[in-house]
């Protein structure tokens, strides 16, 4: 498909029904989570286990063919949590899987197809059982984590760092730094005196924000008619 062919109309009837599915069957899978909640196609979201909190706005943006899971494990007594801060962008594909503990900060970005698991799930010698082969992760306030990167458990990563698209974290990285490769390594220093601007600004003024976003829906799509959309689906041409 080249271009969005849904009359305004439509893809508000399909947004209303998607905020419904949200409410009625995604949000119930949380132990709490804060307003502005927003998902993309919510039907490729798994969410499995208890102890999963967010903070507001959280966003988890799935899509099709690329499923976004969240997902805790429950081992004796023990039950896994993932917990998010406020403004948390998850992209599509990607997996966090918590058998201990997984905190991840504010205003952090994760792109997608990344893998975060604090777990090996199989001993080295006992393929049968985890053991004691899990510890927590602590991924920082205003992380960006870049396409298919990896953590491992036991790993912290610092307030304010970029880990590089395909990286493989095994052992801490520090705060305001740029970290890349496998093993991920510390690359570049980020200025700490340098003011970041982070995600919570684009929600500084959200009402403004909804209104500028309904508006350029409205101007994108201000060509569409429903006999040329219903066409794109039935007979797509070449321009569609």
């Amino acid at each position: 498909m080249r271009r969005d062919r849904r009359p305004y109309f439509v893809r508000r009837i399909i947004d209303g029904w998607t905020r419904f599915y949200v409410k009625r069957f995604i949000v119930p899978a949380f132990d709490a989570i804060g307003p502005g909640f927003d998902v993309s196609c919510p039907r490729n979201l798994e969410i499995w286990g208890g102890g999963i909190t967010a903070g507001s706005h959280l966003h988890l943006h799935a899509a099709e063919g690329n499923l976004v899971r969240l997902a805790t494990w429950r081992t004796g007594e023990r039950e896994g949590r993932i917990s998010f801060g406020d403004y948390v962008l998850i992209s599509p594909g990607t997996h966090i899987v918590a058998s201990e503990e997984i905190t991840i900060g504010s205003n952090t970005m994760i792109a997608s197809g990344c893998y975060i698991s604090d777990s090996d799930w199989h001993d080295t010698y006992d393929r049968t059982a985890e053991l004691e082969k899990h510890r927590p992760i602590r991924i920082g306030e205003n992380v960006w984590l870049g396409v298919r990167v990896i953590v491992g458990k036991g790993v912290t990563i610092g307030d304010n760092s970029i880990v590089g698209a395909g990286a493989v974290v095994t052992r801490d990285i520090p705060a305001n730094c740029i970290a890349a490769g496998n093993p991920a390594r510390v690359v570049r220093e980020l200025d700490p005196a340098r003011e970041f601007r982070k995600r919570s600004a684009l929600f500084a003024e959200g009402e403004s924000l909804d209104r500028d976003m309904n508006r350029l829906m409205r101007y994108m799509l201000r060509e569409n008619t429903l006999f040329g959309w219903l066409r794109s689906v039935l007979s797509p041409s070449r321009m569609d």
